[in-house]
């Protein structure tokens, strides 16, 4: 639901910028209805018929949009920031996420705790719904299809449109540094040609990436709830894709932004301990299990 909140946010803040259309709470809340509408599509058709589908699509416009912005941007500089920022993140990523004897205490309370509590909010709906998928698959390639691929291909996502946004900058494009958060996406590409299409895109692309987030939650929630079931009963389904939007819209109503934080921060933080504890069963889990060219007696 505080996904589902935030990206309404950037979804509004888009069509501000690209229609004129006004980016406060009812232009939210309908944003909410209609990615909540299409979620609840995509859930009723399955997880290979919908949410597949619907994943394969999103990932292939992200790849062409990355790709136009890498060929008309600073294309030299984008890969060898890719490479610097690759390297800088393995350097940097200790002392970065201790929070002891920190003078940047406005990054570390705005991004690391915020984003990690929101991450670890996120942590059972998309650790079973990884699960699901996984089956048949071995330790090795798990690690390396859910925690190598995906961290790299992050740091290369972001060192893409980062370093295009950091050249514009530097060439006198200040608006870029000044704008909303939110907004800072749109502004990039219009420094870049068919500033129209790549902003549109850039639209559909945050909110479809939040309605295959919600799928995998309502997948997983359905079949938590239907003890276990992998195809839940449809009503079942309805009830929770519909119940995440209600919620989402109540927290946009209630306090913004601002309480859509709050209610990542506060639905993160009690579930650091559930992680913890299954960070300890994994590895029990592991050491129990007989490695391969031993028996068991």
């Amino acid at each position: 639901a505080t996904s589902l909140g935030l990206g309404a946010s950037q979804a509004a803040s888009g069509f501000n910028f690209l229609f004129g259309w006004s980016e406060g709470t009812t232009t939210q809340v309908l944003l909410v209805i209609g990615i909540t509408a299409v979620a609840l599509v995509s859930v009723l058709a399955g997880l290979e018929s919908g949410v597949q589908r619907l994943s394969q699509i999103n990932m292939t416009l992200a790849a062409i949009l990355m790709l136009f912005v890498i060929i008309v941007g600073p294309t030299v500089a984008i890969l060898t920031g890719f490479v610097d920022n690759l390297y800088n993140y393995v350097v940097n990523l200790p002392a970065l996420s201790n929070p002891v004897g920190r003078e940047d205490l406005n990054f570390s309370q705005g991004w690391t705790s915020f984003y990690w509590a929101w991450w670890i909010a996120w942590s059972p709906f998309v650790g079973m719904f990884i699960a699901r998928v996984s089956r048949g698959r071995t330790v090795r390639e798990f690690l390396i299809s859910v925690l190598l691929i995906p961290s790299i291909a992050c740091v290369f996502w972001m060192s893409v449109f980062g370093t295009a946004a950091i050249e514009q900058f530097l060439a006198g494009a200040e608006k870029v540094a000044e704008v909303d958060l939110s907004l800072q996406l749109f502004v990039m590409l219009d420094g870049l040609p068919w500033t129209g299409i790549t902003s549109f895109v850039g639209i559909i692309l945050v909110m479809v990436f939040f309605i295959t987030s919600s799928d995998s939650g309502s997948l997983v929630i359905d079949t938590i709830s239907a003890g276990g079931k992998v195809e839940a009963p449809v009503p079942q389904r309805i009830f929770w894709c519909t119940f995440e939007g209600l919620v989402a819209i109540a927290l946009i109503l209630g306090g913004g932004l601002v309480a859509l934080q709050a209610m990542a921060v506060s639905a993160g933080l009690p579930f650091t301990l559930v992680l913890l504890a299954a960070c300890v069963a994994v590895i029990q889990g592991l050491r129990s299990e007989p490695r391969v060219g031993k028996t068991t007696k």
